[in-house]
């Protein structure tokens, strides 16, 4: 059985910055066993608006080879549910919906303590998702 997993922005940030360390290689352990990666356009949207700030010198072809990479493996989960719980970061709140409208399995994420438990999916770091994956696909 494939995971379903929301994949927030730090973590894509954190794979394209250290590139063959653990966030890069989730990544590409997810793609490489074909786990679906959910998403809806302000996720998307997110993704290529961070990785596009100054502050980062991606090519840009590497950014859409790697957002390319994901969607290949992608699925929109298209209009999302509205979730009216508390967020510690109001800017996480899209991947706590995209997460309950997908049905996904896991959020993963470097900031944890950011996300609200007992939704119906597991909150996980690169590291601890990484060592599900290896043991379990």
């Amino acid at each position: 059985m494939m995971a379903r997993i929301v994949i927030d922005t730090n973590v894509l940030i954190s794979a394209l910055l250290n590139v063959g360390r653990v966030p890069d290689l989730v990544i590409e352990t997810i793609v490489r066993q074909r786990h679906a990666v959910l998403y809806d356009h302000r996720v998307l949207r997110e993704y290529r608006s961070v990785m596009a700030r100054p502050k980062f010198t991606f090519a840009p072809e590497h950014v859409e080879r790697k957002v390319a990479s994901l969607l290949e493996v992608g699925s929109d989960v298209g209009e999302v549910e509205v979730w009216p719980g508390a967020m510690v970061d109001e800017k996480d709140r899209m991947f706590v919906e995209v997460a309950l409208t997908g049905r996904a399995d896991v959020v993963l994420t470097g900031n944890g303590k950011h996300y609200p438990r007992d939704l119906g999916f597991d909150v996980m770091g690169p590291t601890e998702l990484l060592g599900v994956l290896e043991r379990t696909f």
